[in-house]
């Protein structure tokens, strides 16, 4: 017979998390930054990107001799729309990834959890490969985030499946 007091326990607290939040609205942030991305990118698909960088170069005020302004424009200049188009699409579908894992999470929804260990897991190895590459301290910040999501993530179904 189960005693009183953990009845009484597991029915005032309800199944909160500060740290599942966080995760959801990280992967949500990112979604809708991707998705602001895609939608540029699209944009741009059908203008022409030598105007279209001038003319934001002119707006934000940026010195267009300025070494990384200089090499990050010659990078987007380069850029053929084969290449644009294709970024769209990948942005797109990352961003509905990143999106669904968002609202599961905040919806308190298993399957999210699932989902979302599956889904970072198997992105890390890419981040891996990146980083050796070329190192940087977002890179390895984003790797330790990454990391850090689905260790807890497990810990969290591990912790679910022993109460069952």
């Amino acid at each position: 017979m189960a005693s009183p007091r953990r009845t009484r326990k597991s029915a005032a607290v309800p199944n909160r998390s500060v740290t599942l939040f966080l995760i959801a609205l990280f992967k949500l942030a990112k979604g809708i930054l991707l998705l602001i991305v895609g939608i540029g990118a699209h944009r741009l698909l059908h203008r022409d990107v030598a105007e279209t960088v001038a003319h934001w170069v002119d707006i934000l005020r940026v010195d267009p001799d300025n070494r990384y302004i200089h090499r990050f424009l010659t990078h987007v200049l380069a850029v053929t729309p084969a290449q644009l188009k294709a970024a769209s699409v990948g942005t797109f579908v990352y961003a509905a990834l990143l999106l669904t894992e968002g609202t599961g999470l905040l919806l308190r929804k298993r399957w999210a959890e699932y989902f979302t260990i599956i889904t970072t897991a198997g992105l890390i190895p890419l981040e891996i490969y990146e980083l050796v590459h070329r190192v940087t301290t977002a890179k390895i910040v984003i790797l330790a985030i990454n990391v850090a999501i689905v260790v807890y993530l497990i810990a969290r179904v591990r912790r679910a499946r022993r109460r069952q």
